[in-house]
């Protein structure tokens, strides 16, 4: 669970998850300090990073030449839809068989899975 304080700097934002403490912000353009990632830009790095630990626990499981794995993301809103683009490049010794698994396996990693499926917020005030 991770939890978030915002008190009047705009628009600052401490997150904890029990583990680590890290942050969010907005861009000087949108009123914010920048410095830290936006809110998009932690979803945006929450599906790349989780799509490179996937692909490195595949490749390493099946022992496969995988010496770099990058995974870059994008979000973009259009017409009240959410796209997320996810390039990934790889660098190692692979052939095209090993490269179509690997993209398939991506597509499993459990945030892309998140995004993909049907998606319930419940919230509450107290």
């Amino acid at each position: 669970m991770t939890k978030a304080n915002i008190t009047t700097t705009k628009y600052q934002v401490r997150l904890e998850n029990g583990r680590h403490v890290f942050g969010a912000d907005e861009p000087v353009a949108q009123g914010g300090t920048d410095l830290a990632p936006a809110p998009d830009e932690l979803l945006e790095a929450a599906l790349a990073s989780c799509t490179a630990i996937t692909l490195r626990m595949y490749a390493d499981r099946k022992q496969w030449p995988v010496e770099a794995i990058e995974v870059t993301v994008g979000l973009e809103r259009i017409d009240g839809k959410t796209v997320f683009s996810r390039n990934i490049q790889l660098k190692g010794d692979l052939d095209q068989e090993q490269k179509d698994r690997l993209l398939q396996i991506a597509k499993l990693c459990p945030v892309s899975k998140t995004l993909s499926g049907s998606i319930e917020v419940n919230s509450s005030i107290n």
